[in-house]
């Protein structure tokens, strides 16, 4: 379990919630802090934790997950073209892999009336949402939003699980999740949906309408405690719904925003932004009258969700961020205690130490998990990389420039000592360009000299 804040960081947390609420002169307002799959903090103003809003686009990473187990049970592979599965559409060329990361070059809205602000049984077939000419850029050739781009991956869902998208979400994720307040409709006690008039203290009430085809881009309605157990599975995974490495997946940048900095950018089915030193990855969501933010940091194991119910007012995707970083700045995470390797390959110890590429210094070090580490020693860290054995006793990289890079061990013919490591064409020699290790484009037979 993890440990209560401390009053003075909960303090600053309610104050930063209280602060938007009067600011952003929202209806109400929710948020949550969880650690380790946790409720850390939970606060609601106007309201109370348990009431539902409507999630938006968060619900677009519900529909990712569901299609990544879809390709974890083997029925699909991302790179497939939607026609080999859901054939018959006029956007079959795209892949699984760019509706995900919204590369497909789909438009990003239906043809009218807003679909967001009518009913869906206005579009009831996959071409209505499509209209004539749905391609607005090549495929795969640029990030561009695709609200459609959803509808379609849950029409995927449906035809490979041979029943409602909702009803797959219920049974796969909602359940072993124990999410008992998130829905496709709304179950009281739920909010009202908000315009807040701009030049007076008044209100409108938004329209709300189930969206039918399109409800996988934006229909599911949801409460800041079952959000921090969904932010639990995309920070850590979970044996009932999908696996540590494929949310890792998931979280990875595939597409960058262009926002002037790029410091958004998009994975499978999640947003990833850079916040200072930090990386959060997960989804905002608004819709008419409501507005909704859900982040992970895996770094810190903590995850932040807000709700409220105007439909602006707030840019509630800085706020969870704001919520973790009061967090991080006052009560960092304390790290698990270092501990030996209870089990290792004596061997290995032969290939740690220091190593130049070229003449820039590195160390290489053997760390839990059968890990190795490479980390420059001359203050440049373009190279470093983190490599993780494998079954077969290669060495695989994880991380940066070298990720999915074969580090290999060269020997001796005779003696079978390592003479030196090539990562990706990169030779590592135990002292600055030693000949013997084929250094390409040779070394100056008359080796290092003075100016003379």
């Amino acid at each position: 379990m993890a440990s209560p804040l401390l009053p003075s960081t909960t303090h600053a947390l309610t104050h930063r919630l209280a602060t938007s609420q009067v600011d952003g002169r929202l209806p109400s307002i929710t948020g949550c802090i969880g650690r380790d799959g946790h409720a850390l903090w939970t606060h609601a103003i106007e309201s109370s934790t348990d009431t539902q809003y409507r999630i938006g686009s968060l619900t677009k990473t519900f529909v990712a997950v569901l299609v990544m187990r879809l390709r974890d049970d083997g029925l699909l592979k991302l790179s497939d073209p939607l026609e080999k599965h859901l054939s018959g559409t006029s956007v079959g060329a795209a892949t699984i892999l760019q509706l995900l990361t919204h590369s497909s070059g789909l438009a990003s809205e239906t043809p009218g009336p807003w679909w967001e602000r009518t009913p869906g049984s206005l579009r009831p077939l996959l071409e209505d949402i499509l209209g004539h000419s749905p391609m607005k850029h090549p495929h795969g050739r640029r990030f561009h939003y695709s609200n459609p781009g959803y509808a379609i991956l849950g029409l995927l869902v449906e035809k490979l699980r041979n029943k409602p998208w909702g009803e797959v979400l219920q049974d796969e994720v909602l359940n072993p999740l124990e999410m008992t307040r998130t829905s496709l409709l709304p179950a009281a006690p739920y909010a009202t949906g908000w315009a807040v008039h701009p030049w007076a203290d008044v209100l409108l009430p938004e329209a709300v309408y189930d969206v039918g085809t399109m409800a996988p881009a934006g229909q599911l309605w949801s409460t800041v405690e079952d959000l921090g157990r969904f932010a639990s599975l995309l920070m850590n995974g979970d044996n009932d719904v999908l696996s540590a490495e494929t949310v890792a997946e998931m979280r990875t940048p595939h597409a960058v925003l262009d926002d002037g900095a790029r410091s958004v950018s998009y994975g499978l089915g999640m947003q990833t932004r850079r916040v200072g030193e930090r990386v959060l990855a997960g989804h905002t969501g608004s819709m008419p009258g409501f507005l909704c933010a859900l982040w992970v940091c895996p770094e810190q194991h903590l995850s932040a969700a807000t709700l409220a119910n105007s439909t602006s007012g707030v840019a509630i995707g800085s706020l969870a961020a704001d919520l973790i970083e009061i967090v991080v700045n006052r009560e960092p995470r304390i790290p698990l205690a270092w501990k030996p390797l209870d089990d290792f390959d004596a061997s290995l110890l032969e290939i740690t130490g220091t190593w130049y590429w070229g003449p820039s210094p590195y160390a290489l070090r053997l760390q839990r998990r059968s890990q190795l580490v490479l980390s420059s020693l001359s203050g440049s860290s373009s190279r470093d990389a983190r490599f993780q054995q494998q079954s077969d006793g290669t060495w695989c990289g994880r991380n940066g420039y070298f990720e999915g890079e074969t580090l290999e061990l060269v020997r001796h013919e005779e003696t079978g000592a390592i003479v030196h490591l090539n990562i990706a064409s990169f030779i590592f020699t135990r002292e600055p360009y030693e000949p013997e290790a084929g250094i390409p484009g040779e070394v100056d037979a008359a080796g290092w000299r003075g100016i003379s």
